[in-house]
C-alpha cells in the first residue's frame, strides 16, 4: 500500500470499539481509518464504553483522536450513522439527534448497491443476559476485563519478539463450549429477526466474533470488534461485502501492508456446479 493512499468503499461498518476502556485498540483503529474511506459509515454500537467510564474515567488522547477523525470524515462528506449498543445505551435517549453530523438511532435498514436489504443493529436486544440479568452481564464484563489484561501483557511480549498481535481472550472464548453455543444461538435469533422483517441479511456486532456466513437463507454479518480481533466490514461499490482484519500497524514497518482477510460467503446460484 502506497503511503497516504486510502482505499475507498461504498460503505464501512465498525462496532465494539469500547472507547473509554483500557482494552480499546485505538492505535489500530486510527491506522485503519487513515487508510480506509467510505461514502457511508455505520458505527454499529459500543463505540463508547459507558459501563467502564462510570466505574473509572479513562480517556487518553488516542480515544479523542478517533472521535475527531470520524467528525473530520463527516465534514468531508461521509454520512455517519451511530447505532446504539448496550455499552453506549445512553444514546438510545437521543434517537433522531445529530451530533456533529452523526445520526443516532437504535436500528436501521441498509440497501446495498446490488439491491439487497440488511437490518443493521447492535444485537444486545437479543442477548437474554444483557436484557434480563444485568448484574450477571456486569460480572461477565469484569471477567472480560481480566482476560483483556492478560491479553495486553502477552502482546507486549509478542511485540518485543517481533510477532504480530494475537488475541488470547478470543482464543480462550472459542474454546469454551458455552461461549460457542451462545454465539450460535445469537446468530440464529438475530437472523430470525432479519427474516421476520423481510430483510435479506443482518449486520450486527455485540459478541466480538467477526464473520460473514449464511444462516438458513439469511446473510449473517458480524463486524467483530476493536479490543480483540480488530475487524471491520466493507461494502464495495458493486455490493460485495468483505471482512477486513487490521492487526498490523503500517507505521511500525513502512511498506508492509496489513493482513486483509476476505470472507465473502455469498451463496452460489442453485444450479451452480
Amino acid at each position: 500500500m502506497v503511503e497516504n493512499e486510502a482505499r475507498k468503499f461504498r460503505t464501512l461498518f465498525l462496532s465494539d470499539v469500547h472507547l473509554g476502556s483500557k482494552g480499546a485498540k485505538a492505535s489500530f483503529l486510527l491506522d485503519f481509518l487513515k487508510y480506509h474511506d467510505a461514502d457511508t459509515i455505520y458505527l454499529v454500537g459500543d463505540i463508547v464504553d459507558g459501563w467502564r467510564l462510570r466505574r473509572s474515567w479513562h480517556w487518553p488522547q488516542e480515544h479523542n483522536d478517533i472521535v475527531q477523525k470520524l467528525l473530520r470524515k463527516s465534514r468531508k462528506g461521509a454520512r455517519i450513522l451511530y447505532i446504539a449498543g448496550n455499552h453506549d445505551e445512553f444514546l438510545r435517549d437521543f434517537q433522531g439527534t445529530h451530533f456533529g453530523g452523526i445520526e443516532v438511532m437504535d436500528r436501521t435498514m441498509h440497501e446495498t448497491a446490488d439491491g439487497r436489504k440488511f437490518l443493521v443493529i447492535h444485537g444486545d436486544q437479543f442477548d437474554v443476559v444483557v436484557r434480563n440479568a444485568r448484574h450477571i452481564a456486569y460480572l461477565g464484563d469484569w471477567a472480560y476485563d481480566a482476560a483483556l489484561a492478560i491479553n495486553t501483557i502477552m502482546n507486549k511480549v509478542r511485540r518485543m519478539l517481533g510477532l504480530r498481535y494475537w488475541s488470547f481472550s478470543a482464543w480462550a472464548k472459542f474454546r469454551v463450549k458455552k461461549a460457542v453455543n451462545f454465539i450460535g444461538s445469537f446468530q440464529t435469533v438475530v437472523s430470525d429477526e432479519a427474516r421476520r422483517i423481510g430483510a435479506d441479511g443482518v449486520i450486527c456486532g455485540h459478541i466480538h466474533h467477526a464473520t460473514i456466513e449464511q444462516i438458513d437463507g439469511i446473510e449473517y454479518i458480524n463486524t467483530g470488534d476493536w479490543v480483540e480481533s480488530c475487524t471491520a466490514i466493507v461494502e464495495h461499490f458493486d455490493g460485495r461485502m468483505e471482512l477486513l482484519s487490521w492487526t498490523h500497524l503500517i507505521g511500525e514497518q513502512a511498506g508492509f501492508a496489513p493482513v486483509i482477510r476476505l470472507d465473502d460467503k455469498r451463496p452460489k446460484a442453485a444450479n451452480a456446479a
